[in-house]
C-alpha cells in the first residue's frame, strides 16, 4: 500500500551536509574534549551507527545536547556551503503533486532546514525540528498524530541506523538512502523495508 505520509530526515537525506560535518568535526571535538576524527578512515566512520561513533570518540551521552546545539549554530553560519542532493527538489514536488503528505523530523534547527530547502520548503507539510539524538520515535508519533495518519500508512526515510530503529519502534515502514552519512552496506544490514539508490527511487513506493 502506498504511504499517505513520508517523513524525511534532513542531514544526509535531503541535504548534502556530510562534507560540512567532516570540516567541523575536529573543531567541535576540541571544544567538547572528545577524540578527533581519523581522516585516514572516513569510510570506516560511515560504517558506525551513532552509539558506536560516540564510543569510538569518547562522547558521553550527557554532552550530546550541548554538542548538537553547537553544531546547529555552526551550520547556521555555514549554510551557504550546504545544498540539497540533486533530485530532492523534484521528488518533493512530485510527492506534493501526487497528494502524499511530507514532513521533516530532524535534530537540526528549522531555520537551517528551511534555508537549505529554499523554495522547496513550501512543499513540506509539517516540521518537527530539534529532535534529540535518540528521540526521533517520539517526534514521529507527534507528526502522525498532528496529521491524523496511522503508522501503517507512514514511511520514514533516513540515512542512519537510528532512523530505521525509530521507524520500527513506531510501527512505520523504514526507507534507507544510499547517499547519506551511513554506508549503504551498514544500513542494509539493519534490513530496512526499502533501500533507495537515488532520490528519484523514493517515488517507486507510490506504484
Amino acid at each position: 500500500m502506498p504511504p499517505k505520509l513520508i517523513i524525511f530526515d534532513f542531514d544526509g537525506t535531503l541535504a548534502d551536509s556530510f562534507p560540512w560535518f567532516l570540516d567541523v568535526f575536529d573543531t567541535i571535538a576540541d571544544r567538547f574534549r572528545f577524540v578527533r576524527l581519523d581522516r585516514s578512515n572516513i569510510d570506516g566512520l560511515r560504517h558506525l551507527d551513532a552509539r558506536e561513533l560516540m564510543r569510538r570518540h569518547g562522547v558521553p551521552l550527557w554532552k550530546v545536547p550541548m554538542i548538537a546545539a553547537h553544531a546547529r549554530t555552526l551550520q547556521g553560519r555555514d549554510l551557504d556551503s550546504i545544498r540539497l542532493f540533486d533530485g530532492v527538489a523534484e521528488v518533493l514536488g512530485a510527492l506534493k503533486n501526487r497528494g502524499v503528505k511530507t514532513a521533516v523530523v530532524t535534530s537540526n534547527a528549522r531555520e537551517n532546514v528551511e534555508t537549505v530547502l529554499g523554495t522547496s520548503a513550501t512543499q513540506i507539510d509539517h516540521y518537527a525540528c530539534g529532535a534529540s539524538l535518540f528521540g526521533k520515535a517520539a517526534k514521529f508519533k507527534t507528526v502522525m498524530k498532528a496529521m491524523d495518519i496511522m503508522p501503517g500508512h507512514t514511511l520514514a526515510v533516513g540515512d542512519e541506523v537510528r532512523d530505521i530503529d525509530a521507524a520500527r519502534a513506531c510501527g512505520m515502514r523504514a526507507g534507507a538512502v544510499a547517499w547519506g552519512y551511513s554506508a549503504p552496506e551498514r544500513l542494509a544490514a539493519d534490513h530496512p523495508d526499502y533501500m533507495f539508490g537515488t532520490p528519484s527511487d523514493i517515488l517507486s513506493v507510490l506504484d
